[in-house]
């Protein structure tokens, strides 16, 4: 078997799959399926200072390759999570990351500081939420406030800081950069693009907020060249994400310049499908006699 263990930002990943955040919850619903050891990581649901009960429904619609969602990063509070969630999900074998979200700066820097004596790994910093009136998407979407909110979160925060990129921007290299520069220590993305549908019945949005995040398959080629353009412009490590569906999307996200991955909407149609990305992962590697899954990265050959 091929090594598929990868280090981000100083942390061991056993392998490269992570589970989404917002997908995975906090990892009990899968655990009854098969040991969460099996992942590599686990971003879990985006957490708030105070709980927080999320968009009205309808907040989940399908759609031809996908799905939207307007959830509203709905959670349970950062101090529920410490107390009920993460005793037991740090002893589950895999890498913890905490996604935080908040209103302000100020929610932020308090969400960092309150986990840096935890048993968390990693802070993935989500300032990219579509789903949301206030916060979320506003910090993500100009080299100024990134790079703001990124300083001033790196200020209080002792763990390994991704932030989580959104894909709504017009040069997510540059975005990514500025990142880089103000502190990050690794970038993951794409967070979900915008996306709407209308009721031709009743004539109104199908989603309670109008537009929702688009995931799922549909969106994997633009992950795909995002992830592209942000290797090639950064050198701190990229965690790809966006419709990886098979271990055919996980190699190719590899081979477009991503060290690490995260599976998301595919967990909805097919609890088992990172068990089965992984396996076709290393049968990849073992009949391409490739011994370290890191050698994948930034593979790609352009024309």
């Amino acid at each position: 078997m091929a090594d598929l263990s990868v280090n981000i930002a100083g942390v061991t990943l056993q392998n490269p799959l992570i589970g989404a955040s917002g997908t995975v919850g906090f990892g009990r619903e899968y655990a009854a399926l098969y040991p969460l050891s099996t992942l590599g990581g686990i971003s879990c649901k985006g957490l708030t200072l105070k709980e927080r009960p999320g968009n009205p429904p309808p907040r989940i619609a399908e759609t031809p390759g996908g799905m939207l969602n307007s959830v509203g990063l709905q959670n349970p509070g950062v101090e529920a999570f410490l107390k009920e969630e993460l005793p037991w999900l740090s002893a589950q074998g895999t890498v913890v990351i905490a996604n935080i979200a908040g209103s302000c700066e100020a929610d932020y820097c308090a969400m960092a500081e309150r986990l840096n004596d935890t048993a968390v790994d990693m802070i993935e910093l989500n300032i990219s939420c579509p789903n949301v009136k206030e916060g979320g998407v506003q910090f993500g979407t100009s080299c100024e406030s990134v790079g703001a909110i990124t300083k001033a979160v790196r200020a209080h925060c002792r763990k390994p800081l991704i932030v989580k990129l959104s894909p709504n921007v017009s040069d997510i290299a540059e975005i990514a950069a500025a990142a880089e520069s103000a502190g990050a220590d690794a970038v993951s993305l794409i967070n979900t693009l915008t996306g709407m549908r209308i009721d031709i019945r009743t004539r109104r949005p199908i989603l309670h907020n109008n537009t929702g995040g688009l995931s799922g398959p549909a969106v994997f080629p633009v992950a795909v060249r995002m992830v592209w353009q942000v290797k090639n412009r950064v050198k701190i490590p990229v965690i790809g994400m966006g419709g990886i569906s098979t271990w055919q999307d996980a190699v190719e996200m590899m081979l477009a310049g991503a060290d690490a991955f995260q599976v998301g909407a595919a967990f909805f149609t097919d609890p088992y499908a990172p068990v089965k990305i992984l396996e076709g992962l290393n049968a990849y590697l073992d009949e391409n006699h490739i011994e370290h899954v890191r050698d994948l990265t930034g593979g790609v050959k352009p024309w």
